[in-house]
């Protein structure tokens, strides 16, 4: 098996569940329930990878991953679509999310 396939079945898990939510939000803007099925959907196959993950990875460890994954994405495409910015304590707490998943991986090993 590859190294990282932990990683790249959450990045991938993430990235997807970041499409889930912005369906969510134009769900919201637009009040169509297309978009909220199609977020459900979308949320349901993001869900797939990280269970994929959990062959591979701790549950615990695998999920703080895949919802820092899609926090970060999500931040991204946040800003850049919907135009809406971070103030510094979330920005932090994303920062100390990543040192999270650092100190959970360096304990898994």
């Amino acid at each position: 098996m590859l190294p990282y396939l932990s990683i790249i079945l959450l990045f991938i898990g993430g990235v997807i569940l970041t499409l889930g939510d912005i369906l969510m939000k134009k769900w919201v803007v637009a009040n169509n329930y297309y978009f909220y099925v199609a977020g459900l959907i979308i949320y349901l196959v993001g869900l797939n990878f990280l269970a994929q993950s959990f062959k591979f990875e701790n549950i615990v460890v695998a999920s703080v991953i895949f919802v820092l994954f899609n926090v970060i994405t999500l931040s991204i495409i946040s800003w850049f679509y919907f135009k809406e910015t971070l103030s510094l304590y979330q920005i932090s707490g994303i920062i100390l999310g990543i040192f999270a998943v650092i100190i959970l991986e360096i304990a898994h090993k």
